[in-house]
């Protein structure tokens, strides 16, 4: 997957007639976003019939003119008919960072109206490619439960390495990661400030192990910083989770006009149209 499909088209051509160009390329996992990741999942979402709703904080003085208000937080949430799952798109609020890298979705579902609290979340940062997003909120659409936990974790690891992707040699029942060895995916100790309902980790020791939930992320120089982080809380029903890597490991072009700084010599393209 590192050699150029067609080297003879540039990959940042200056801005020519009609616009620039799209390629299809591949692999996806390293393709980024394109720079519609609000617009991606935002369509899909109102496509599903989720409602939008923009809640604005801001700070005004007494004596201070509209036009300087200072507008400190802006949210835009989509919400499901059924009220059980919504999805905020958080990357205009204060910061929250995953592997240095600001969360730009973060979806969330809860077992029932009752109670206001969410089972579960998921985080993703800018560049994590669309596609696996949205395929990741058609599969919790779908779910007539979305906070029930009906399988285990096999069916994850089973869907990158039906796309090719090797199981850690150290880890094969929790880990895997793309042959070029720089996508990964793993189930272990979820970061700080993921959100989850399960009780659990209140209880636990200073030296005890905390939560444990899917991880992914692409590194593609080792120590360099990640090009997007997903993050799952250890609720997730892993039949999502299996979605997302699914969607993310597969090896179908995907359109793109913009490519990623760290990652555009790695990937095969060809001129789309």
């Amino acid at each position: 997957m590192e050699a150029l499909l067609y080297p003879d088209f540039p990959l940042d051509p200056s801005t020519p007639r009609g616009g620039q160009p799209a390629f299809w390329v591949g692999p996806r996992h390293l393709a980024g976003d394109d720079g519609r990741l609000f617009d991606a999942v935002a369509d899909t979402l109102t496509g599903l019939g989720w409602t939008s709703l923009t809640i604005l904080r801001g700070r005004r003085e007494p004596d201070e003119a509209p036009e300087d208000r200072q507008v400190l937080r802006s949210t835009v949430l989509h919400l499901s008919p059924d009220t059980l799952r919504w999805a905020q798109w958080v990357l205009a609020d204060e910061p929250f960072y995953l592997g240095e890298l600001p969360v730009a979705w973060q979806v969330s579902a809860r077992a029932d109206t009752a109670s206001p609290l969410a089972q579960w979340s998921a985080y993703f940062t800018p560049d994590v490619p669309g596609e696996a997003i949205v395929d990741f909120l058609f599969a919790l659409d779908a779910r007539d439960a979305p906070a029930e936990q009906f399988a285990g974790p096999g069916p994850v690891l089973d869907a990158v390495t039906a796309h090719g992707w090797l199981r850690d040699i150290d880890r094969p029942d929790t880990g895997a990661m793309d042959p070029t060895i720089t996508s990964h995916l793993t189930l272990g100790e979820v970061p700080a400030l993921i959100q989850d309902a399960d009780p659990r980790p209140l209880a636990l020791g200073v030296d005890e192990a905390g939560p444990v939930g899917w991880q992914a992320w692409a590194e593609p120089v080792f120590g360099a910083p990640c090009l997007w982080v997903a993050s799952f809380s250890g609720s997730v029903p892993h039949d999502l989770v299996a979605a997302f890597a699914s969607s993310l490991s597969s090896t179908t072009p995907v359109l793109r006009r913009v490519l990623p700084e760290s990652t555009r010599d790695r990937l095969l393209r060809a001129p789309a149209g």
